[in-house]
């Protein structure tokens, strides 16, 4: 059976396999609220459809308009059994509780790297995606970028305290970076921001390069809040 669950996935899970982000607008906070819980009582109602999927987060935007989903799964290929055979029945089922839903973006990702204080067992407030493109498809400059990342957060002269771990995720056509990073909170994030520098990050000759590496075409910063977890019984 599917069970509901309030606790965060893990991102460092060594049996997944394969990645999806995706996002959904739906225009309202009271959306919002209905959209997660018409999600999961679509899910409850029914068997947990696939061995191969270990786990399905949903999460509610700051803008008070979107909805994130993260799904850890074993394969690519048990997540396509999944679209194949038990997909289309459940969007049809929120579709009719919440009409109107844009689903906006489907990314296939592999977790690459991960970073964060040892021992830190802080439950996140707040997760923090940002999502980096590139000029064109590049597995290379993918992994080179996210270790010029490190090599900045490990020489940062002050980090933030409210900061708990970033999870770099590699898309699979080669032209994305996701950082789906851990937060205490909201605020911590936004004092962050607004600590001097471009971003995230003092204003070193090493944070200077990651933000203007050879062939970055855009970054965006979005905040979320988990609101659903779905696992297996």
């Amino acid at each position: 059976m599917t069970r509901r669950t309030t606790t965060h996935p893990d991102l460092t899970r060594p049996e997944t396999g394969a990645l999806f982000f995706s996002t959904w607008r739906v225009g309202t906070p009271v959306r919002q609220r209905q959209t997660v819980e018409a999600i999961a009582d679509t899910w409850q109602r029914r068997p947990w459809p696939a061995d191969g999927l270990l786990g399905y987060h949903v999460y509610t935007g700051h803008d008070g308009s979107t909805l994130l989903h993260y799904s850890q799964w074993r394969s690519e290929d048990a997540y396509e059994a999944f679209v194949k055979t038990h997909r289309q029945e459940r969007v049809d089922e929120i579709d009719v509780a919440v009409p109107g839903i844009e689903r906006l973006w489907l990314g296939r990702y592999r977790h690459h790297r991960s970073g964060g204080r040892e021992g830190d067992t802080r439950v996140p407030g707040c997760v923090v995606i940002v999502d980096v493109e590139f000029e064109g498809p590049d597995p290379d400059r993918q992994r080179a970028w996210v270790d010029a990342v490190f090599e900045a957060l490990e020489s940062e002269p002050t980090p933030h305290p409210g900061g708990i771990a970033g999870h770099f995720h590699l898309s699979t056509d080669g032209t994305r970076v996701l950082n789906y990073a851990e937060w205490e909170s909201a605020q911590a994030h936004i004092e962050a921001l607004a600590a001097p520098g471009d971003g995230i990050g003092s204003a070193t000759e090493l944070w200077h390069r990651v933000q203007n590496w050879p062939g970055l075409k855009s970054s965006t910063v979005s905040r979320y809040e988990h609101a659903l977890g779905l696992v297996p019984d």
